[in-house]
């Protein structure tokens, strides 16, 4: 009998794409051209300031206050998108109902829509004078040019996200655990409380960890219809842009610094509560 050639195991599986090294070398220069160098200058030029002029410059009462008027209001919008956006996508995936096409390619108009057509759109609706500021003006509500302005544009840029993230795990979620709960006498508040929404926490940590890392330094749909009124509703974003019209590149380059580690130090926290919602998920 002729004796069959055994093959020695090789240490990296065949791959369909070019080996490691060639792919570890590709991705790591990617990465430094795309992600380490910005971010390098970004490190490096606030410091042309010394270290009490940094200091100085982001305590000062117009950076503090866009600071807390960006992640404050990103936070608050991607808060109240988490329960619209589980209503919407739970009615595009359990029910089937005419123009249901249509509502879901409407969900994704904030991805294709450029920013600034965006915040023009949403100045044009909810100004003093605008198709649904209209309604608000005669009682001295303002819906436009301060926070509330803000907050909308925010919502508006952040719902998406929320939605196609829950969409995939509830098609996933079987519709025996209702109708069992259902048989056993449970209300539809007890079988959300009790088997959906656990199922769902860490997919709703997700969604809202991405909506706020969408909307914290959103810029083009905001600087239409926040009226930029310094320490009122001018945001970190403008305020960056105003410093670097004047030349100061280097405060410009340190508020970024800091709206980057702000938003470094929350989505730590956020993933370690993605983390802990997923432990007590059930199984």
């Amino acid at each position: 009998m002729e004796k069959t050639r055994r093959r020695t195991p090789s240490l990296w599986p065949h791959s369909a794409i070019p080996g490691f090294g060639l792919t570890l070398g590709i991705t790591l220069t990617w990465l430094s051209v795309l992600i380490l160098l910005p971010l390098t200058t970004l490190v490096v030029r606030p410091w042309e300031l010394g270290l009490n002029g940094f200091w100085q410059f982001i305590t000062s009462p117009a950076a503090v206050s866009s600071l807390s008027l960006s992640f404050g209001v990103a936070l608050l919008a991607a808060f109240i998108d988490v329960p619209i956006g589980l209503l919407i996508a739970w009615v595009l995936v359990r029910y089937r109902f005419p123009g249901r096409g249509i509502a879901d390619a409407i969900i994704d108009l904030p991805f294709a829509l450029p920013t600034a057509v965006a915040g023009i759109a949403l100045t044009n609706i909810y100004a003093p004078d605008g198709w649904v500021g209209s309604f608000f003006a005669p009682f001295g509500i303002q819906l436009a040019y301060n926070r509330t302005g803000i907050l909308l544009a925010l919502m508006f840029v952040g719902l998406p996200f929320i939605v196609r993230t829950l969409e995939p795990v509830l098609m996933d979620m079987s519709h025996d655990i209702e109708e069992a709960a259902a048989t056993l006498g449970a209300n539809r508040w007890q079988t959300f409380r009790r088997l959906i929404l656990p199922v769902l926490g860490s997919t709703l940590v997700t969604g809202f960890t991405l909506a706020f890392a969408r909307t914290v330094g959103e810029y083009g749909s905001v600087i239409f219809i926040a009226g930029n009124i310094p320490l009122v509703s001018q945001i970190a974003p403008q305020l960056i842009v105003i410093q670097k019209e004047q030349h100061n590149y280097a405060g410009a380059a340190a508020l970024g610094l800091t709206m980057l580690l702000l938003s470094f130090v929350l989505l730590l926290l956020l993933g370690y509560l993605r983390k802990r919602m997923r432990y007590w998920e059930p199984a």
